[in-house]
């Protein structure tokens, strides 16, 4: 049988290991598994949502109110914005397939960072563009305007900020200045993913999606729940951008792409912006005493303004993660990102203690 020769291009992407392969290959007890790979929120999410979706469990025969008024509504309120400016994804990865898939074709081009979400350059390879990267791994947003000046046919933008798996952050003001000189029919996805820490750690990386689609209408803010609001496992995102944009990508959607408690639980986490914020200071909290760790093992780090850091290492990055592994530890190996380097997810104070224990004796070793 023979399929779209696209796809013998694609590299799957290689999400976080998860309890249950450790479970299986070492036979360690699952409560004994730390898992920081995913960028996971570590506090779980708020208790409201499991009271909300513990009552309406019922509903879950019943197919989610495909409009999803109650959830645009709330997201409009939250940023200043109208409801027609919005649309809801199963986790934020689905609207950047719709942002590529509405732009992205054989004849044009987009462009990223070297190293940044590893999904952008797979669904744009699906859409048979080129597919176009920086000579750094992180954020040069000079190199970006170079390439950008340097190439024609440029039709998506990607700016994740922060950046995953890197952790760095571009400042506002640069990337206003960098939109300033993009054409207005260039597609400038602003990935804003971990942006609920960004703009707690500084102020000055903080974009706002009404500012933003205001002054740019050819961008388009992502955000999601997966992180700050922990609802990895509901996966719900959106998009906010002017109605052209969000009228286009509608067309795209599929009906009731998201499930009745997926919308119920991101319903009632926006309810609750108490718990982010607490979630937020004690990432931070226990960030520093990442940074310290390095400082210690003499690491180098990556600043991050996200809920994970990028770790250096001297030592072969597979081995420090595979021996983390047999001790029921899981870590991400940035080895297919041409690194050497291992990235984290911040835990809670007790994982962190026990990490910090682990990965000292393993790194010393």
């Amino acid at each position: 049988m023979k399929f779209n020769e696209t796809l013998e291009k694609l590299v799957n992407y290689e999400a976080g290991k998860p309890i249950e392969l450790v479970v299986r290959e070492y036979g360690i007890n699952a409560c004994d598994v730390i898992k920081v790979a995913s960028n996971e929120n570590p506090y779980g999410c708020s208790p409201k949502v499991v009271k909300a979706i513990q009552n309406e469990a019922f509903k879950m025969s019943l197919y989610p109110d495909d409009s999803m008024y109650e959830l645009k509504a709330a997201l409009a309120d939250k940023y200043g914005v109208g409801s027609e400016n919005i649309i809801i994804g199963s986790g934020s990865d689905q609207v950047i397939e719709f942002s590529l898939f509405a732009k992205a074709n054989a004849s044009n081009k987009i462009l990223m960072a070297k190293t940044t979400f590893a999904m952008y350059e797979i669904y744009g390879k699906r859409t048979g563009t080129t597919v176009l990267k920086t000579s750094s791994h992180g954020h040069n947003i000079e190199e970006f305007l170079d390439v950008y000046k340097n190439n024609k046919n440029i039709a998506v933008i990607f700016l994740c900020l922060p950046n995953n798996p890197l952790g760095e952050c571009l400042d506002k003001d640069e990337v206003f200045g960098f939109l300033k000189e993009v054409s207005s029919d260039t597609l400038v996805v602003i990935d804003g993913a971990y942006q609920e820490f960004a703009g707690f750690k500084d102020k000055n990386k903080k974009i706002d999606p009404k500012e933003l689609i205001d002054r740019f209408p050819n961008a388009i803010y992502l955000g999601t729940f997966s992180k700050a609001y922990g609802l990895g496992g509901m996966r719900v995102g959106y998009g906010v951008g002017n109605r052209e944009i969000v009228k286009s990508l509608h067309k795209l959607r599929s009906p009731f792409n998201i499930t009745t408690l997926s919308l119920k639980a991101a319903i009632e986490a926006l309810k609750d912006e108490e718990f982010v914020k607490n979630t937020v200071i004690k990432n931070f909290e226990e960030m520093a005493r990442y940074e310290e760790f390095a400082e210690k093992l003499d690491i180098e780090f990556i600043p991050s303004y996200t809920n994970f850091i990028t770790y250096k290492v001297q030592k072969n990055s597979s081995l420090i993660c595979e021996e983390l592994m047999k001790k029921g530890i899981i870590i991400r190996d940035l080895k297919s990102y041409g690194l050497n380097a291992v990235r984290i997810t911040v835990g809670t104070k007790e994982q962190n203690d026990r990490l910090f224990k682990v990965f000292e004796d393993i790194y010393r070793g």
